[in-house]
Order: structure tokens, then C-alpha cells, then sequence
């Protein structure tokens, strides 16, 4: 039984700082993914980072590049999002999922998660 926990998350002004942090247990495979996703209302869920959990490979959505950050603590399994310089646009629920290890340039795409967290606010005004 796969189960992924996030933690964080809350209000801030513009130009502030958030990190959530998601621990995952009952994930059985060698390899996995695990990646960052949001959902503003009124539009679809989209990848924000994701990271090979293994080897600690990261991956980005343009959006957000040099702005969040997402790591990996393997004693933990925990993962967790750095999120600085937020912007009004950041606004939205995230949510920390789980993945196949083969997913290339799916990385960021939701559909091929298959374990996902409750979700998060992240309000930024």
C-alpha cells in the first residue's frame, strides 16, 4: 500500500519562500519517481519538478526553473520543494506523486503518476 504524506505549504507575499516536503512509504520498486505537480482552479494539474529518486536526477518545468528547487533524502524517503520567489502565479494546490522509473520525457507528466498525495495550498499574494 503505497502512501505519500505532504507537509508545508501556507500563505506568503510575493517574493517569499515555501518548502513542502512529502514522504512516501510501501513504494516496493528499485527505481521510482517522484514529482511536483499544481492545480490553480479553473485550470489542468501540471508538472512542476520532478526527481529520479535513485540517482537524484531533477527535472523542471520552464516555468519554475531557477526558482524551485526539489530534493531527495533517501534515509527518509522524503522529498521536498524549495519554493523562493514566489509570485501570485504560483497560487495554487500542490501535490507530491509517485511513478515508474522509466518514464523520460513523461517526467512531468501527471497521467503516468500513479500514487498521489492529498495536496497542498500554496497561496501567494
Amino acid at each position: 500500500h503505497v502512501q505519500l504524506v505532504e507537509s508545508g505549504g501556507g500563505s506568503v507575499q510575493t517574493g517569499g519562500s515555501l518548502r513542502l516536503s512529502c514522504s512516501v512509504s510501501g513504494y516496493t520498486d528499485s527505481s521510482y519517481c517522484m514529482g511536483w505537480f499544481r492545480q490553480a482552479p479553473g485550470k489542468e494539474r501540471e508538472g512542476v519538478a520532478s526527481i529520479y529518486f535513485g540517482v537524484g536526477t531533477t527535472y523542471y518545468a520552464d516555468s519554475v526553473k531557477g526558482q524551485f528547487t526539489v530534493s531527495r533524502d533517501s534515509s527518509s524517503n522524503t522529498i521536498t520543494l524549495q519554493m523562493n520567489s514566489l509570485k501570485p502565479e504560483d497560487t495554487a494546490v500542490y501535490f507530491c506523486a509517485a511513478g515508474p522509473g522509466n518514464l523520460g520525457f513523461d517526467i512531468l507528466s501527471p497521467g503516468r503518476y500513479s500514487y498521489w498525495g492529498q495536496g497542498t495550498q500554496v497561496t501567494v499574494s
